[in-house]
C-alpha cells in the first residue's frame, strides 16, 4: 500500500429519511452517494466536508459529527482513499443540483443500495444507528469487493 489521499464524504439524515446524490460525472458516476470529495490544500477535514456539501448540494451545515473512517484500495490504482465520513441532522438551505450531484431524499426503508458504492450496504447500517465506525475495503474495479474488515469503535 502506497500514499494515501484524504477525502470527505457527509451524510444529511432526517427523522426517517436521507438526502443522497447521484453521481452525474467522475470517479463514482451513475451511483447514489453522500456529498463530499479531495480535501484540498490549507484546509481541516471537516472544512473540506462542509465546503463539498456546499458545492455539490447548495446545503451549509454549522456542525458536522464525525461518525466513520475507511481506508479504499482500488487494485492497480496506486492511492489509497483515506474518507472520514460525517453526518449531519441539522443543514440550511433547499437541496438543490449541481454540476456533478442530483440531490434526492430517500426514506430510510427505500436506500437503492443497488445503486450505490457496494461497501454501503455494510457500513451504513451502523451509521443509521448513530454508531462509530472503522474499515477498509479493497476493490477491483468499482463493483467487486475483494477483502474488507469493518469494525465498530468508541471514538472515531
Amino acid at each position: 500500500m502506497g500514499a494515501s489521499r484524504l477525502y470527505t464524504l457527509v451524510l444529511v439524515l432526517q427523522p426517517q429519511r436521507v438526502l443522497l446524490g447521484m453521481k452525474k460525472r467522475g470517479f463514482g458516476a451513475g451511483r447514489w452517494n453522500g456529498f463530499g470529495g479531495k480535501v484540498q490544500e490549507g484546509e481541516t477535514i471537516e472544512d473540506g466536508a462542509k465546503r463539498e456539501l456546499q458545492e455539490e448540494s447548495g446545503l451549509t451545515v454549522d456542525t458536522l459529527q464525525k461518525v466513520g473512517h475507511i481506508t479504499f484500495e482500488f487494485v492497480g490504482v496506486p492511492e489509497l482513499m483515506d474518507v472520514h465520513i460525517f453526518r449531519t441532522d441539522s443543514v440550511q438551505g433547499m437541496p438543490r443540483e449541481s454540476d456533478e450531484m442530483r440531490p434526492q431524499w430517500f426514506q430510510l426503508d427505500q436506500i437503492p443500495f443497488g445503486d450505490m458504492w457496494p461497501d454501503d450496504s455494510y457500513w451504513f447500517p451502523l451509521l443509521l444507528q448513530k454508531k462509530k465506525f472503522q474499515g477498509y475495503f479493497k476493490f477491483q474495479g468499482q463493483d467487486t469487493i475483494l477483502d474488507y474488515s469493518l469494525h465498530e469503535v468508541d471514538d472515531i
